[in-house]
């Protein structure tokens, strides 16, 4: 039965949310400990700046029961007042092609007539230029492509306001296809949701981004832009039903990428905790800092704390840093060189693939972390790549199982960068960039422990593996319909 569901019970609506906003009702009797996935409360930077409450303190009519896409851009409005405090129930599984009348949206609604396989052919066999006149039909589907996709974000993606709290009840809450956006909200809270990256119908294709070119889709699974004070738990993010190995053949004899990222924090962006959540099965997952160029509106924010979430086959971005001082701690990431669906390739085998990515003026901070790697040729050079960044600080993470000097690879591939960024200026008769410049440190220029209570795990690679196996992920809590 779809229903919008508003509580009669104000005073049962705060007992259940307490001080924080969670949204559901939790078994708050388990133990105590170091790694606590029943917390009531974020640890990290959305501890900061006044914390974060999400929709803590809503209005009997402001807290919502919702298992539709209609009904939960309904919930999102608020009775036209969005930011104020509100708590969203999500039920089983909302697409966010779905039109209020029911209906999945495809391609042809969004723009009938458009034709992949026509698109690629105004770019020749080998995809290296477009060319309009390539075929009778060039122009047309250029055309079609812009209109598809603009069709396609108009509907699905959804605003998340602030002073939100979203929640999916049991096991199966689904956000499927959903684009789901912050943008310049504030105070949020997202828990227990299972996050199905969305199919982009309309990816572009690029023959100059990279050494054979590349798609680039559009719409991420959750995007938060100029945000503040964001706790994102027990969430599982994830390309779903629609993994790279079954999607349409490209250029190259490589798929046609149809996923953009799983989560995007950019411009300015503050206090965000990301924690107990998966990120599993996805090319490019999650990005903090948009642009080496945005310097002016990222220095001095982009501070986000990750801890107890699981990496798996996640090929690269998990995550990669520009500019902001992130701290990753017991998170357990995994993938393998023959995975047949993501399989990871590092620099070292020949490929692009890592875990960690150190970009420009990022200022990572890596505890006791733990790391697998499996296949041939498999090496700790996964762990971490150089994106034009020089400042890296890792203590107690570990390798296969066994201790791991991160901060080592990182200096090892500064300077490798660095040699050949100075080497290129050199050649072309240019300036090398100020960041080939830098030394190496380990100075990150800011602690932690000096900015929240946090305990991480430290026993064993095996400790922390079996924490996030056990507790990371959507469908964990026990959170049930008021």
């Amino acid at each position: 039965m779809h229903r919008l569901w508003a509580r009669s019970s104000l005073t049962f609506a705060l007992a259940v949310v307490g001080a924080v906003g969670l949204g559901g009702v939790v078994d708050t009797g388990a133990a105590q400990a170091a790694a606590d996935p029943w917390q009531d409360e974020p640890i990290g930077w959305a501890t900061a700046n006044g914390g974060t409450t999400g929709g803590a303190g809503a209005a009997e009519d402001a807290v919502h029961v919702v298992d539709t896409r209609a009904e939960l851009v309904t919930a999102l409005d608020n009775g036209g007042s969005p930011d104020e405090p509100k708590i969203i129930y999500v039920d089983g599984a909302i697409h966010g092609n779905e039109t209020d009348d029911g209906e999945l949206l495809d391609d042809q609604d969004y723009a009938p007539g458009w034709d992949l396989d026509r698109y690629m052919a105004c770019f020749g066999p080998d995809g290296t230029e477009w060319s309009d006149d390539r075929h009778e039909w060039c122009e047309e589907q250029a055309a079609l492509r812009v209109d598809g996709s603009g069709a396609q974000k108009q509907q699905i993606q959804l605003e998340v306001p602030s002073n939100t709290t979203l929640v999916g009840i049991g096991d199966d809450a689904q956000l499927l296809g959903v684009y789901l956006s912050v943008r310049l909200g504030q105070n949020i809270v997202v828990r227990n949701l299972e996050l199905e990256a969305p199919t982009d119908h309309f990816p572009s294709w690029d023959p100059w981004d990279g050494d054979n070119g590349s798609w680039n889709a559009r719409f991420d699974a959750l995007s938060i832009v100029t945000g503040s004070n964001i706790w994102i738990d027990h969430c599982t993010f994830t390309d779903g039903r629609f993994p790279n190995s079954e999607a349409p053949e490209g250029f190259h004899g490589e798929p046609v990428e149809r996923h953009d990222g799983l989560l995007d924090i950019e411009d300015g962006t503050d206090y965000v905790t990301v924690s107990y959540s998966e990120f599993v099965d996805h090319a490019k997952t999650a990005l903090i800092g948009s642009g080496d160029g945005q310097g002016d509106k990222d220095r001095g924010h982009l501070k986000v704390t990750l801890h107890h979430n699981l990496f798996d086959d996640s090929a690269q971005r998990s995550p990669r840093v520009r500019f902001g001082p992130v701290h990753s701690f017991n998170n357990y990431f995994t993938g393998s060189t023959d995975d047949p669906d993501y399989p990871m390739v590092s620099e070292e085998l020949g490929g692009s693939d890592y875990f960690l990515g150190m970009g420009l003026e990022s200022m990572i901070v890596s505890e006791y972390n733990a790391f697998e790697y499996a296949g041939e040729g498999a090496s700790a050079d996964i762990v971490l790549d150089n994106l034009n960044g020089h400042q890296f600080r890792d203590s107690g993470s570990w390798f296969n199982g066994d201790p791991v000097d991160v901060s080592a690879v990182a200096e090892r591939k500064f300077e490798a960068a660095s040699a050949e960024a100075i080497a290129a200026a050199e050649q072309a008769g240019t300036e090398p960039p100020a960041w080939a410049l830098e030394e190496f440190t380990t100075d990150v220029g800011w602690d932690p422990a000096a900015e929240y209570a946090y305990q991480p795990q430290t026993t064993s690679a095996d400790e922390v593996r079996d924490t996030v196996l056990a507790e990371a992920g959507a469908g964990v809590l026990p959170i049930t319909e008021p």
